[in-house]
């Protein structure tokens, strides 16, 4: 038991950051011959290793992208809006996780076990270190390929960057070993598709196509690495692995025939164990001393608000397009909403919706969330502690791996009506939506999507865009939207400053879209009077009075031309995107001092 108990303390230090070039190795702390003895050794061992992402790392990670506006000071912003450099971007250069994984893989294979579970073991170490190297990749490209713990004094420690190619080479060779010897969950050996704790095959499935489709849209879309022509090799995994899933039945889309609440349910149930579409989530449960808050991240006086680009990329109730509505950039709030695709209502507050506990429905507080915006998703409705306390959330869902097959298929100029049918338009009729057509689609492109994506080319150049317009909605605040922008080489939408709801100037405003005002702007050289001096709407109920004007005047609405009116904003200054360097980050300059032989990358310095 003292051996346990010392392990566990090392894992859980091991999820802090660290600084150091290298830590104290485990080794110094584990003796392999004390320790890798028996199969509960290796579960011990590897089940420390296990981390999903909570709540704020799900519903709160669109701040670096133009889903939403931030006043925070996000890494993509203070890239793009300041003198970045290695002195001044330092993080993400630690490797204490990728030394406890690979500590594991060097010694496992001494317990007295049965080998398909030192395999079954091993294949979770492997998923994880590939997991890792991901993150590595998409933030550095070129990283030190480490398959074997490093010791103090090793030649190793100090070698140079491995390309791109062989580091995800080993990735997608660490997700094959994976997906082949990680076992079923309990839960999917008695019948059941999902699995709560521990990733099991499924799991590893699903980061497997996921990564594949990264990887090879990135290749084709980013031609200062040279990998162009070993995209298609990506592409292809991405669509047999997301097909064995999609062929094996044990998953379907969440659809019980209510198309304006089943796609919130995925967000803000406190059981998901149950849920067809579930591949994993993480459960949250008070009782139990695993609870998380999730209303206070997605309701409260935080520093993300959505942005009204994503709120136009949502089509119309019939399937046609928001931006071909004639005057759609002068619609207010309440117009906005009407005859949407119904998750647009279901990841954001609409006109009308009702806050439990409240007696009339809820008036957007224009001075909380600063673009008039307010995200639902996530949102549990209730007053009750312990369910606001235990509410799970979604880490692999099959929405993804069905528009990863469709996506994949596009790109490599397979695909076809029926694949459409399988994959994004089972995500439609969830919601009621009209189906996608093939033809329709490449014969008219969005040019609003045109606008976003230049290079996108070819004969699926239309289908592509919508495909593309279905991830961002169907994901939007699942942490989803950045790397998507990045891999599809569209870091130039990223210096537009994410916007707000539309004003045509001073004066009273209905956000609850019963027809009668509920908020007044006025003039900022005007006083905001006391209580009893407020004017009344019809209903006898007392106008919440805001300041407007432009940025920098003393207010507390900004618009984008000031008392002229214009949509709501939060910020002025420019950003600069330079393509390719901001797909990438410096390596730390200590790092660079305490190895020579590391080298930066595309203009870094």
């Amino acid at each position: 038991m003292k051996k346990h108990i010392l392990l566990l303390a090392l894992l859980t230090g091991a999820t802090a950051c660290n600084d150091d070039f290298l830590e104290k190795l485990p080794q110094t702390s584990i003796s392999p011959e004390a320790f890798f003895n028996t199969d509960g050794d290796l579960a011990l061992y590897v089940n420390g290793l296990l981390s999903l992402p909570d709540m704020n790392g799900t519903y709160l990670s669109d701040q670096s992208t133009d889903n939403a506006a931030t006043t925070g000071a996000v890494e993509m912003k203070v890239v793009m809006t300041g003198s970045p450099s290695s002195q001044t971007i330092t993080g993400g250069w630690d490797w204490s996780r990728l030394r406890n994984i690979n500590y594991f893989l060097d010694n496992y294979g001494k317990a007295v076990a049965a080998a398909d579970l030192k395999a079954h073991y091993a294949g979770l170490a492997r998923y994880y270190r590939a997991r890792f190297y991901l993150d590595k990749v998409a933030r550095f490209s070129d990283v030190p390929w480490f398959s074997k713990t490093i010791n103090p004094g090793d030649a190793e420690l100090y070698k140079t960057q491995d390309s791109r190619a062989v580091v995800m080479d080993s990735v997608m060779a660490d997700l094959a070993y994976a997906a082949a010897n990680v076992k079923l969950g309990k839960a999917q050996l008695e019948n059941s598709p999902v699995s709560t704790g521990t990733p099991d095959r499924w799991a590893i499935m699903a980061q497997y196509a996921r990564t594949a489709l990264y990887e090879g849209t990135y290749r084709k879309y980013h031609p200062e690495l040279n990998l162009q022509a070993t995209a298609n090799k990506f592409l292809e995994t991405a669509v047999t692995v997301s097909a064995e899933i999609m062929t094996s039945g044990g998953f379907k889309i969440y659809n019980t025939g209510k198309p304006n609440a089943d796609y919130a349910a995925l967000f803000n149930s406190t059981d998901l164990t149950g849920n067809t579409e579930m591949i994993l989530f993480n459960a949250f449960d008070q009782s139990k001393d695993r609870g998380q808050n999730v209303n206070s991240t997605v309701f409260g006086d935080y520093e993300q608000a959505p942005s009204r680009d994503l709120v136009q990329t949502y089509l119309m109730k019939d399937g046609s397009r928001f931006t071909d509505v004639q005057g759609y950039q002068q619609f207010g709030f309440v117009k906005e909403f009407q005859n949407r695709d119904p998750r647009l209502a279901q990841t954001l507050v609409y006109p009308g919706w009702v806050r439990a506990g409240d007696p009339t429905p809820y008036i957007l507080r224009l001075n909380k969330n600063f673009t008039g915006y307010h995200q639902l998703k996530g949102y549990v409705n209730s007053t009750d502690n312990a369910t606001m306390y235990s509410v799970d959330v979604p880490v692999y869902r099959y929405a993804e791996v069905l528009l990863t097959n469709a996506e994949a298929k596009a790109e490599l100029g397979t695909l076809t009506q029926d694949d459409l049918d399988k994959t994004v338009n089972l995500l439609r009729k969830r919601v009621g939506m009209p189906d996608l057509t093939l033809t329709a689609a490449n014969a008219s492109p969005d040019p609003s999507m045109a606008q976003k994506y230049p290079n996108v080319t070819g004969a699926n150049r239309g289908v592509i865009f919508e495909i593309r317009r279905e991830r961002r909605v169907e994901f939007a605040f699942e942490n989803q939207r950045f790397n998507d922008v990045m891999r599809w080489q569209a870091g130039k939408l990223l210096t537009a400053i994410p916007e707000g709801a539309y004003f045509p100037g001073l004066g009273k405003y209905d956000l609850t879209g019963d027809g009668v005002e509920d908020i007044i702007l006025i003039d900022k050289s005007k006083t905001i009077p006391d209580e009893k001096n407020k004017e009344k709407n019809s209903l006898g109920v007392v106008l919440i009075y805001y300041r407007a004007g432009a940025i920098g005047d003393d207010v507390t609405v900004y618009l984008k031309n000031g008392n002229a009116g214009g949509t709501m904003v939060t910020e002025t200054a420019v950003r600069k995107f330079e393509d390719p360097k901001y797909y990438y980050r410096p390596i730390p300059q200590k790092e660079m001092l305490l190895n020579p032989n590391l080298k930066q990358v595309f203009g870094w310095n």
